[in-house]
């Protein structure tokens, strides 16, 4: 069973930059695609980043270009770099990925506030 472990949340200033980390419990042979998605309360989740085997990435607009998911040499980490954060990305971070079944991160709070 693959359990994902993120790190890296935190508090932030407005215009800050913070970048997240997500590992796989071991190794993973086989991998669809990662994700990263958020919650902040009292809304539904969304996906903000997403990388689909091999390579090809992809970003919600709203994001304005401020977000890039990149994957680790060893295969079984993948990063969110968040740079010009604003106080509504204020949220808990999941990491996602998919290999042979839906795997989720326990998530990790960030908070943007001056």
């Amino acid at each position: 069973q693959v359990q994902l472990v993120e790190s890296g949340g935190g508090l932030v200033q407005p215009g800050g930059s913070l970048r997240l980390s997500c590992t796989a419990s071991a190794r993973i042979l086989s991998v669809s695609s990662w994700g990263w998605f958020r919650q902040a309360p009292g809304k539904e989740r969304e996906l903000v980043a997403s990388l689909q085997i091999p390579g090809h990435t992809s970003y919600p607009d709203f994001l304005m270009g401020r977000f890039t998911v990149s994957r680790g040499a060893t295969k079984n980490t993948v990063y969110l770099q968040m740079t010009g954060m604003k106080p509504e990305d204020t949220a808990v971070y999941y990491c996602y990925c998919y290999s042979n079944g839906h795997f989720w991160g326990q998530g990790t709070q960030v908070t943007v506030s001056a």
